[in-house]
């Protein structure tokens, strides 16, 4: 597939080394030349200088054979010329990062839709929600609704004490096959795709998949709390901290600790009412202190700065908060805070990445999410007739081991796979793969 990206930030430099390395046929381009450097660093990946809103420029970066054009600059206004030039000129698809939500309306997208535009995509929106999904359920890694929450993907880590550990799968879901899943572990450096000899081990990052029903089991079986969150410290008033406090709940006292004495005036203006934005360092423990972080439940570092918001969460914790959050742009920084117990992690490249790849999968797939703790990804797909997964049940299929099916909706019944399972036409499957499978599902599901 030949794609075109615009823009050689932190996102589009991101997403041209992970589609080079699936062997599509990139070309990013960008008004700065350092900014390409990385392109001639022995990835095959074409680089052209050039802005995006030039029609000549556009030419020359081979944008009329694009299967995909992607702008990610950051100035919405260029993304979004972009891809309507983009589109006239040629480019089968294209999407353009925004930062304005009201474009995301129905009725707009249609809008944008017929002017060139196929898809938009908010990083910072989509940062907030897992923020958001992180903080009503602290006692999780990961948190995330498959099928409009008809099924849920748990990423918890398990302590020493907890009913699973030591438990072989076998033994541990002999009784229970049909309320959760137990789909991958993260154990050190290692992702493991379990099979039922395999056992939970302390300090594991087990990924489970169950329904709403059978929550609250997976949290006793794995040993964790879980305190009612009343009041929150967030660290940098960005934009994905403005979009979080209006996701929360009203009843939710959030602090907002901003250094820009500006941004705060400008942050007062904007926010709800249970906000209160406190010009100062949230690095500054004498502060922390006098507004009462010995009460708070959950910690959010939102700085540009990784190593701040890392460190700014272990702070948090030394004071007895319970849930952690730090964005982390780094991804060679997301295994030091695994290992430094940070609660979660938000990492807006991983946030595009997973909504590119929808596509670029050749089978009928609805949503896809990148693990942040984790080199894997979870889709979301749609059998057909025609589909090899339809053919055997799960055990007869002998899928790869990089692969499994965590679960799947059935005329509107979430059910559990079992190795009897045989997947029908129309069913919806959640499906967890190493990176190293991503192009296996067009082989089972395209």
């Amino acid at each position: 597939m030949k794609i075109v990206i615009a823009g050689a930030g932190e996102v589009g430099t991101h997403l041209a080394k992970m589609l080079s390395r699936e062997q599509h046929d990139i070309v990013v381009m960008d008004e700065n030349e350092e900014h390409l450097a990385f392109a001639r660093s022995g990835v095959e990946i074409l680089p052209v200088v050039g802005n995006p809103t030039s029609l000549g420029d556009l030419t020359r970066a081979q944008v009329k054979n694009a299967n995909l054009f992607i702008s990610v600059t950051p100035e919405e206004s260029t993304n979004v010329t972009a891809c309507i030039l983009a589109s006239k000129i040629g480019a089968h698809k294209t999407l353009a990062r925004i930062n304005n939500y009201e474009y995301l309306q129905p009725e707009n997208k249609t809008l944008f839709e017929n002017m060139g535009v196929g898809s938009m995509i908010y990083p910072e929106m989509l940062a907030a929600k897992e923020i958001v999904g992180a903080i009503k359920q602290p006692w999780t890694r990961q948190y995330w609704e498959l099928f409009g929450g008809a099924l849920i993907l748990i990423g918890v880590k398990v302590r020493e004490d907890a009913p699973v550990v030591n438990k072989q799968l076998l033994e541990l879901l002999g009784s229970q096959k049909k309320k959760y899943h137990i789909v991958a572990i993260k154990r050190e450096n290692e992702m493991i795709i379990p099979r039922g000899q395999d056992y939970i081990r302390a300090e594991d990052l087990v990924f489970i998949s169950t329904t709403r029903e059978f929550e609250e089991e997976v949290r006793t079986i794995t040993g964790k709390q879980n305190p009612d969150v009343k009041n929150i410290f967030i660290m940098g008033g960005s934009r994905i901290a403005v979009r979080t406090c209006q996701y929360l709940p009203d009843h939710i006292q959030i602090k907002i600790i901003e250094a820009n004495r500006d941004r705060c005036v400008s942050l007062s203006e904007k926010l709800p009412g249970n906000v209160l934005v406190i010009n100062g360092d949230a690095r500054d423990t004498d502060l922390l202190l006098q507004e009462g972080i010995h009460h708070s439940q959950a910690f959010v570092a939102l700085t540009e700065n990784e190593s701040t918001n890392i460190l700014a969460c272990l702070t948090a914790k030394r004071f007895g908060v319970f849930k952690t959050i730090a964005q982390v742009e780094n991804i060679d920084y997301i295994p030091m805070a695994v290992k430094m117990d940070i609660g979660s992690v938000i990492n807006k490249k991983l946030i595009a990445a997973s909504h590119i790849y929808q596509f670029l999968l050749n089978a009928d797939v609805s949503n896809v999410k990148c693990l942040a703790f984790a080199n894997a990804n979870v889709a979301e797909l749609i059998a057909h007739d025609h589909s090899l997964i339809v053919k055997k049940t799960i055990k007869d299929m002998k899928l790869p081991v990089d692969l499994t099916l965590g679960g799947l909706i059935r005329d509107g019944v979430p059910m559990m796979v079992e190795g009897d399972t045989q997947i029908q036409a129309g069913d919806r499957v959640m499906v967890l793969c190493l990176d190293s499978a991503m192009k296996k599902l067009k082989k089972y599901f395209g």
